[in-house]
């Protein structure tokens, strides 16, 4: 298991991708241009709403990204479905860097709500995660809820990320 850091960057990210951070078979991070953030800005597992542990992460827009031509041509939008899949990447991350074993999976989500929007205008796109609880038993569960911040205001909310790991 990789050394347990407070912050990581693109590069060490990268390492989670290709499978080399936390070991054959466990959490892994998806390879660009699936990957929805380029730093992890904090991680700890105490802190956060109810003080269960937290992940902070930080994606850097570019107007050249590749889900702005095609949603929606003249209107462009980063899809809802990408931050909702980054808060899912980063509880799964997360669960690897407790040292849990297996690979992760979204299981689901409780409430989603959109206030705002993603733009090729905007600069920086924030992530909060904060748990509630993380099951350590015969499955590996945990269960957070998210915000998304676009250039500092908050655009996208939702309760109740559960991500799982599974070794078989």
């Amino acid at each position: 298991m990789a050394e347990q850091k407070s912050s990581y960057d693109y590069e060490e990210i990268l390492t989670c991708s290709r499978g080399e951070m936390f070991g054959p078979g466990n959490a892994q991070l998806p390879l660009p241009p699936m990957l929805m953030f380029d730093k992890i800005t904090a991680i700890s597992e105490t802190g956060g709403a109810k003080d269960k542990g937290h992940i902070r992460a930080q994606f850097t827009i570019h107007p050249d990204l590749w889900f702005f031509p095609c949603h929606f041509q003249g209107d462009p939008v980063m899809p809802g479905c990408l931050g909702l899949d980054a808060l899912w990447q980063l509880t799964g991350f997360y669960l690897g860097w407790l040292g849990e074993p297996g690979k992760g999976r979204a299981i689901s989500t409780g409430e989603v709500k959109f206030t705002g929007m993603v733009t090729p205008e905007t600069k920086l796109v924030e992530y909060e995660i904060d748990f509630k609880r993380v099951m350590r038993g015969k499955l590996v569960l945990g269960i957070a809820d998210g915000i998304v911040r676009a250039d500092g205001e908050q655009v996208f909310q939702a309760s109740d990320l559960r991500v799982a790991l599974f070794t078989s």
